[in-house]
């Protein structure tokens, strides 16, 4: 896949460097981004996804030829971008200090990040590459993986960016978070104080799905927490994002079942827009979005029907523009997240 890279007026710093400050609250980067980065480029992506399970067995879990095969393809599509790519080998350790349970005890992330930017204010956007044995993963995360892949190559490794924006894709989300707890406890203390945030896309086009935010500033429930500072920060411009595209979010709660968790733990701000799973949908949710009370949001979750016909097309575009929108806004400025000067050691 050829595509022009993003070009804008505003202008950026060389990787490490000071960059050229953008106009406080510049939309043009989110805008254009949010334009190029659609959800029917990003559906191409996940029928090679799902190509990749039909002839593995019908998934893409970790520790199978199907994982490793949507490894190769997020890399090489990436390389073909442009980018600069890394597919370390990481060791996993389940909760009680032991070996990851399946085989071997690894898997394999994919890191790749543009040339231009402050390195030392990093934009990061995740999502887990891995499905459960039980099924091709399309919705969970395919749908994840394959907006953020479209983001990346509408972006391009040598964008006009005053942040660097670093996308990584984690193995082993499903046996507990294991890929991306792997990832930051790698990072040393100034790798984690160069993130300054991380947008995660986790299940973003259910059949029955709904407009979540994660709730950044904890006022969506008694189950919520808010995030760390400049969470808050977050939600607004996502949730904003989606009342432009015609839709109004509600609010979803932290609770460590998706790859923000240990960036949370680590006090790295993060969010993210997602669209339901097991859960039921309730009445004022379908009066709301659609779709059918009583229902879960995905029926197929974690089952052999998550496949390439269970994607809901205007839900998975409506998203696709938001994170692209988000990323491309955070890439400019960092919109009410702490600058690295006010971030403590983490």
């Amino acid at each position: 896949m050829l595509v022009a890279p993003l070009v804008l007026g505003a202008c950026s710093g060389g990787a490490g460097g000071s960059g050229a400050a953008a106009p406080q609250g510049d939309r043009r980067m989110a805008e254009a981004l949010a334009t190029s980065a659609t959800g029917s480029g990003a559906f191409v992506h996940l029928r090679a996804l799902q190509d990749v399970a039909d002839r593995n067995g019908g998934n893409r879990a970790r520790g199978t030829g199907g994982y490793e095969q949507s490894v190769d393809y997020v890399a090489d599509t990436l390389r073909r971008a442009g980018f600069d790519v890394q597919t370390p080998t990481v060791a996993l350790q389940s909760d009680d200090g032991d070996d990851g349970s399946a085989p071997g005890g690894t898997t394999r992330n994919v890191i790749a990040q543009t040339r231009t930017g402050r390195t030392d204010e990093v934009v990061l956007g995740g999502v887990h590459l891995d499905s459960v044995p039980e099924g091709p993963g399309i919705d969970d995360d395919g749908s994840g993986v394959a907006a953020q892949l479209e983001i990346a190559v509408r972006l391009g490794a040598d964008a006009p960016v005053t942040n660097a924006v670093r996308f990584v894709f984690f193995g082993a989300e499903e046996e507990g978070l294991l890929g991306s707890q792997a990832y930051v406890d790698g990072l040393s203390p100034d790798g984690r104080r160069d993130i300054a945030l991380m947008l995660n896309s986790d299940v973003i086009a259910a059949p029955n799905g709904g407009y979540f935010v994660y709730d950044g500033d904890g006022s969506d429930g008694s189950n919520s927490a808010d995030g760390p500072p400049g969470s808050a920060a977050i939600e607004r411009l996502l949730s904003d994002r989606l009342v432009s595209r015609g839709v109004p979010p509600r609010g979803t709660p932290f609770v460590d079942d998706s790859d923000y968790g240990p960036f949370v733990d680590a006090d790295i701000p993060a969010g993210g827009v997602f669209s339901g799973d097991s859960g039921t949908k309730s009445a004022e949710q379908a009066r709301l979005w659609g779709g059918r009370a009583g229902v879960p949001f995905d029926p197929c979750y974690h089952q052999a029907c998550d496949d390439i016909d269970n994607i809901d097309r205007p839900i998975f575009d409506r998203m696709v523009n938001t994170i692209a929108y988000g990323i491309g806004a955070f890439a400019v400025d960092l919109n009410g997240v702490p600058p690295r000067s006010e971030r403590a050691a983490r």
